[in-house]
């Protein structure tokens, strides 16, 4: 069992950057460096979306084209959380913005993980 906790959204402008937070609590048994962990955002109206994942211990990334060059997935398994480094943020870069962990192997498809957080809105106004 994961649970996850998303803080660092907010209103920024154009251009602006964001640092979003992921603090994960997991069961006793497993630690958080047996977790993939992904972030996914939901814009008005739409599906949510991937955005970036982390692997667990060699930290090897990936992310979307929309994002690649100006946001950074991140994490540091001793504290137990994962971050988005949100840089040049646009109007269409506003949504909520969810964490995800998934044991043993990644993947970029919202069905195949079992822990959220709550989200955190993120608004960039133009």
């Amino acid at each position: 069992q994961v649970q996850l906790v998303e803080s660092g959204g907010g209103l920024v402008q154009a251009g602006g950057s964001l640092r979003l937070s992921c603090a994960a609590s997991v069961a006793s048994g497993r630690t958080f460096s047996n977790y993939y962990v992904a972030w996914f955002r939901q814009l008005p109206g739409k599906e949510r979306e991937f955005v970036a994942l982390i692997s667990p211990v060699d930290g090897s990334t990936y992310h979307v084209n929309s994002v690649k060059g100006r946001f950074t997935i991140s994490r540091d398994n001793a504290k137990a959380m994962a971050y988005l480094q949100m840089n040049s943020l646009k109007p269409e870069d506003t949504a909520v913005y969810y964490c995800a962990a998934r044991y043993s192997t990644g993947s970029m498809y919202v069905g195949q993980y079992n822990y959220w957080g709550q989200g955190t809105q993120v608004t960039v106004s133009s």
